[in-house]
């Protein structure tokens, strides 16, 4: 591989790719595959598709990004997902990291916009895994349906190109541009992110966010799914 991933294969108590949920489901999802590129395809699709894509979930501490409890839930935001899907990555022997951006969104709910008071994503997320010699970085933030919903193609991925996001809609709108890279980590930041929210958004803002799901055991989700679609 040239540079040592090793580092890139290893669990963390937030990527827990030895968890016996992570491995049964990586099994399951590349059963009949062998090639990295292949499996590592088919569990792109698999985090894209079947764990939805869901911005209200709770982001202020570790065990809300760890990969086991993301699949149990079945639903979260980006960097939930990612860390989802490095987890399977490494679960299948492909080196795989976390890799976050600040997008800027043109295309997104106006009550999510409310939410945010901002359509600027601070930390956004996206895996890359090490494939055929080389890193490529892939997406699996929004489900087919959600992307149907929002008349954007479901974004695909080949395991030999970066697949991060369509700059237009199928009406040739903005869709999403990336203004920052913030490089590529083989854990979780969940600290740096906190702190990038609360300077992104407001400490007050996302103070009330922490408050709000600290005060419930279960957070009654809104439907995001059925938000009026924003376009700015």
């Amino acid at each position: 591989m040239g540079h040592d991933n090793s580092i890139y294969l290893k669990p963390t108590a937030i990527i827990d790719s030895n968890h016996p949920r992570i491995q049964d489901y990586s099994m399951e999802k590349v059963e009949g595959s062998y090639d990295p590129v292949e499996r590592a395809v088919k569990l792109y699709l698999a985090v894209r598709d079947e764990i939805r894509y869901d911005p209200y979930s709770p982001f202020h501490l570790p065990e809300h990004y760890r990969a086991s409890s993301v699949l149990e839930r079945g639903r979260s935001f980006c960097v939930p997902k990612v860390s989802l899907l490095c987890a399977l990555g490494r679960a299948c022997h492909i080196p795989s990291r976390v890799g976050f951006a600040t997008v800027k969104n043109h295309l997104a709910t106006r009550q999510l916009i409310e939410f945010l008071g901002s359509n600027v994503f601070v930390y956004h997320g996206f895996v890359e895994f090490h494939l055929e010699g080389k890193w490529v970085k892939a997406t699996p933030a929004f489900n087919r349906e959600l992307c149907e919903r929002h008349k954007v193609e479901p974004l695909q991925f080949n395991g030999r190109e970066d697949s991060l996001f369509h700059s237009f809609n199928r009406e040739n709108k903005k869709y999403m541009e990336y203004v920052k890279y913030h490089g590529a980590y083989a854990d979780i930041p969940v600290n740096a992110i906190v702190a990038a929210w609360k300077k992104a958004y407001g400490e007050d803002r996302v103070e009330v966010w922490i408050e709000m799901y600290a005060k419930r055991e279960i957070t009654p989700f809104a439907d995001f799914d059925e938000e009026e679609v924003w376009q700015g």
